[in-house]
């Protein structure tokens, strides 16, 4: 939606320079050219982006006009929000499940200069479940004064880091959305999980289930939830925003 806004926008500043007239040839500056005006003064070639040079004929005083109207559809839009509540089975409150909304309809391109952390902190991975959109660049420092061995068989992003202190130099790019679980070689005790997602809507739930979406664009969504001691998928929720409201989900 935004960005038809801003293609409609740049048409009108087009449309509306064609508007404005010329000087007749020998027409002093500061005075008004005469009443009779050439037809070139009156029709200009515009063109816009993927389409041929029109010759169009706007007359100078819609100009205003013109330009009050580019500056209405430049305006943002108010943006919509979806606050979510996330319960287990027994009704009580999940914390640190990924909530994320994809939008249906509109393409989505991959994260680009985008990095997050998975640190090692007292033989823990810290967080223990960390969202990125698909192409994050993910850097695994580890903070303990021993070798951590981090590994992972997920289809998403197999890899593994061989035994290292301090932070590996290149990161890991995670480019394919799904679930991967994070383990150490060396401590059976250690794991965590990165969950790739294709949208940049998504957040974690606090501890007390909620979480709230800001920012997104008018439209409808698909609303997905996961968390680590999910027993079944949750089947995701089709949800319609209207832009400038606050609208609200309950998975359990």
């Amino acid at each position: 939606m935004r960005k038809e806004r801003r293609r409609l926008a740049g048409w009108l500043v087009r449309i509306a320079a064609a508007g404005r007239p010329n000087r007749q040839a020998g027409t002093p500056a500061g005075q008004p050219a005469g009443r009779q005006r050439s037809k070139a003064e009156h029709n200009r070639r515009v063109s816009f982006p993927g389409m041929k040079a029109r010759t169009l004929h706007v007359a100078a005083g819609m100009r205003p006009f013109l330009l009050s109207l580019m500056f209405v559809i430049t305006l943002p839009l108010p943006a919509a929000t979806l606050e979510v509540r996330v319960q287990n089975a027994r009704g009580a409150a999940v914390r640190d499940a990924v909530v994320y909304a994809v939008p249906e309809g509109r393409n989505v391109r991959p994260a680009r200069n985008k990095t997050a952390i998975m640190d090692q902190r007292n033989r823990m991975f810290v967080p223990h479940v960390l969202a990125v959109q698909t192409g994050t660049s993910v850097r695994f420092p580890n903070s303990d004064d021993i070798r951590h061995h981090v590994y992972s068989f997920s289809p998403a992003k197999p890899f593994q880091l061989p035994l290292y202190k301090g932070t590996p130099a290149n990161p890991e790019v995670f480019d394919r959305a799904g679930v991967v679980t994070l383990g150490c070689n060396i401590h059976d005790q250690m794991s965590a999980f990165i969950v790739v997602v294709d949208t940049p809507h998504f957040d974690k739930t606090g501890t007390d289930g909620k979480t709230v979406l800001k920012d997104l664009d008018g439209g409808r969504y698909s609303v997905h939830v996961w968390y680590p001691d999910l027993r079944q998928e949750l089947k995701p929720v089709n949800v319609t925003l209207k832009s400038g409201e606050t609208s609200s989900l309950s998975f359990r």
